[in-house]
């Protein structure tokens, strides 16, 4: 049986540099990816490389049979927090997730209040989004990866600027996600949330992919 998400020989060169060398992992849904990795470890671009961010020097990325770039731009189902999150500053948390909700028409505001009090924040917070803290930005990114129920997610470092409590929070949401079958693949370069939060864990350096 094929798997949700094929990366085969999946490789980014830019110039003389390979960012990406010649990856291949398969994620089913109902399963969560753990991939560890420090700072230019290849990452976060193999996360933009899935999503369909990116084009590939070789190889390619298939997620429900469909190529990427190929048979489609991008995964047809996917949820994505990659980097730090943007939103627009003068709005509300509530407000931006509401803009972004009328992009795909999926889901209304019961919806999204609901997932913006998943992830421990208010959706009556009056403040704008750029007196929000670190934690309540990211916070805020993984409600809007997250808010549509997506078959796939893919979150890049998502307890970035979490206390311990919102750490444990995340491990919660990214279980109860698989619990309702969606694939995830986590970027991290702390191995304890791993562990805790992921089936499988895999080590990139350098663009080079190990198990383990």
């Amino acid at each position: 049986m094929d798997m949700y998400v094929q990366c085969e020989n999946v490789t980014k060169q830019i110039k003389d540099t390979v960012i990406l060398n010649h990856i291949n992992l398969s994620v089913d849904k109902g399963t969560i990816l753990g991939i560890r990795g420090h700072n230019g470890s290849g990452k976060t671009m193999l996360l933009r490389a899935i999503a369909g961010l990116i084009k590939l020097s070789e190889g390619k990325v298939r997620v429900d049979n469909k190529i990427i770039g190929k048979d489609t731009p991008f995964p047809d189902n996917v949820g994505v927090l990659i980097e730090y999150p943007s939103f627009i500053p003068d709005y509300t948390g509530l407000n931006n997730l509401l803009f972004l909700a009328k992009i795909n028409n999926k889901i209304d505001e019961s919806v999204v209040r609901e997932t913006i009090r998943l992830v421990g924040l208010d959706p009556d917070d009056k403040r704008k989004y750029k007196k929000y803290s670190l934690g309540m930005k990211q916070r805020l990114g993984i409600a809007q990866a997250i808010m549509e129920s997506p078959d796939l997610i893919l979150l890049d470092e998502p307890t970035n600027a979490l206390d311990e409590k919102g750490v444990a929070l995340m491990v919660q949401i990214i279980k109860d996600l698989k619990a309702k079958g969606k694939a995830i693949i986590l970027t991290s370069h702390d191995r304890d949330f791993l562990e805790q939060a992921a089936d499988e864990i895999y080590t990139i350096s350098e663009g080079v992919m190990t198990h383990g």
